[in-house]
Parts: structure tokens; C-alpha cells; sequence
């Protein structure tokens, strides 16, 4: 099995090779890009990715119809399809995420940058809204998010939260963690409402406790980031949940993006926005 990159060995990239989805897919496409894509092609959605088998494909689509809060579905393929529709003209679901993660019987076998070695005719594509989405209306008011301004993946954490059940797939939703002060918390709950197809508003806010979360600086996915005495900790439904999912069900084979390492489309984020 290869290893997630770290956040602090991000390959150098000038900023301008990265503007926008298409040239984010071609990077990782080409295995320059080994990072995670938060603040990477600003202006475009970012998605979740999970590619299941065919006979398994109904009973996830109904798992993502019930619990639309950390499996918002932006697109569904064909089976055995490797594009999406609506995300991407040139778009490869098996080479345009920078890292990708590889489950056999819920086990974790490989992580690597290309998959097509693990391809299937009977795979279907499943794309999931991405809260790294949303940040760019969040930071556009002047909020920081925190991640980001340290150069880190997103901290992410296995919560007590039960998602609802659709055929085999049952298991603890996932958050992503963002600190804030309590002012700047009230905007960006006001702001991330407006964008349900990248979760929404946030679904916890404070004590960790509360949320089956015993320590903020060991996330279970990404990299802890600093707290400030005066800041909350903010806690949004994150679409790393179906890996908690396919290991606890256990599915015979499963594909994933890593957490932090998503599909950049070339859908704009304003097109997102409700209001």
C-alpha cells in the first residue's frame, strides 16, 4: 500500500497552473498534484468521491437520499462510466483525484493516484458535495479558515452521530472541524445554509463532547489545527462519511478519493447557492 502524502510535502505548483477544475483533474491526472485540494481552484466545486459495484449501487443511492446532510449527491454515472455527467467535459473518475483509497470487504488495500488498474465494467460513480465548496464565500467575509491558513488538510472525525440505514450501508457520520470565534460562527452559519448541495449549516457547534469527539487534536482523517482560547469549534457533515460507512458494512469492494484529496469540476460554486 502507498501512503497519504503529507500536508507539510506538498508539491509545488504555481498557483496559476491551478485556476480553475479542468487544470486541477489534468495535474492529478499527470501525478504532479499530490496534495490535498482545499483552496485549490477557487471558484469550483469540489466533490466526494465513491465508486461501488453495480449490484450495490441502488441501497448507496438510498443511503445518500437519507441522510443528504454528509452524502449531498451532486452526480451518479453509468455503470462501468468514467465520466460524470454535468461535472466535467474532460474528466476521468479513475485518474483525476490526486489520491484515492482502495477497500476490499471494508479492509483498506491500496491508496494510489491512478486507479485504473482496479477498474471495473460494473462500477458506478457516486459524487458527493464537498464542504471545501463553501469556504470560498467564508473566507470572501473575511473569515479565516483555519486549515487553509496553515497549509493542512481539514481535520475530520469520526463522530456518535448514526446515519440512517439503507440496505448494507449503515455507520457514524463524519465532521470536518473548523474553529472560529463566536461571530464569526453566526456568519458562516448564515452563509453555509445557503449551499445544502456542499452540506449546509453546520450540524454541531462547541463541546466535542457531546458528538463522541475525545480529543480535537487527534482527527480521525487530516491534520489537527490550532484552536484559539477565544474561538468555538465549528463541526460540519463531511462526505469522508461513506468511508466510515463502507467500514463498518463491509461492502466486497469499494473505491474512494483520500480524505482532503477531492474531484475538482468545473461547476462554479455560486451555482451552488440557494439564495
Amino acid at each position: 500500500m502507498t501512503h497519504t502524502a503529507s500536508a507539510t510535502h506538498r508539491v509545488a505548483i504555481e498557483d496559476d497552473h491551478l485556476a480553475d477544475g479542468r487544470a486541477v483533474r489534468l495535474q492529478a491526472r499527470s501525478g504532479r498534484l499530490q496534495s490535498p485540494t482545499a483552496g485549490l481552484a477557487r471558484g469550483f466545486v469540489q466533490a466526494n468521491l465513491a465508486i461501488l459495484p453495480k449490484g450495490l449501487a441502488d441501497d448507496f443511492l438510498r443511503f445518500c437520499q437519507r441522510n443528504p446532510k454528509p452524502c449531498p449527491l451532486l452526480a451518479v454515472s453509468d455503470p462501468g462510466d468514467v465520466r460524470l455527467p454535468g461535472l466535467g467535459e474532460d474528466l476521468d473518475v479513475r485518474t483525476d483525484v490526486p489520491l484515492y483509497r482502495v477497500w476490499k470487504n471494508g479492509e483498506l488495500v491500496d491508496e494510489a493516484s491512478d486507479v485504473r488498474a482496479h477498474w471495473r465494467d460494473d462500477l458506478v460513480s457516486f459524487a458527493i458535495g464537498c464542504s471545501f465548496s463553501f469556504e470560498e464565500a467564508l473566507m470572501a467575509e473575511g473569515i479565516e479558515v483555519r486549515h487553509v491558513a496553515q497549509g493542512v488538510n481539514v481535520p475530520m472525525y469520526r463522530t456518535s452521530i448514526a446515519t440512517r440505514a439503507a440496505g448494507p450501508f449503515s455507520g457514524p457520520m463524519v465532521v470536518s472541524m473548523r474553529p472560529l470565534k463566536a461571530v464569526d460562527a453566526i456568519r458562516a452559519i448564515q452563509i453555509t445554509s445557503r449551499y445544502p448541495a456542499v452540506h449546509g449549516a453546520p450540524v454541531h457547534i462547541g463541546d466535542p463532547a457531546l458528538i463522541g469527539i475525545a480529543d480535537l487534536s487527534r482527527p480521525n482523517y487530516g491534520d489537527a489545527v490550532r484552536v484559539g482560547a477565544d474561538e468555538i469549534p465549528v463541526f460540519w457533515a463531511c462526505g469522508v462519511t461513506p468511508q466510515s460507512v463502507v467500514a463498518a458494512s463491509r461492502p466486497e469492494f469499494c473505491i474512494t478519493h483520500a480524505p482532503g484529496y477531492m474531484l475538482v469540476t468545473d461547476l462554479e460554486n455560486h451555482h451552488l447557492s440557494v439564495i
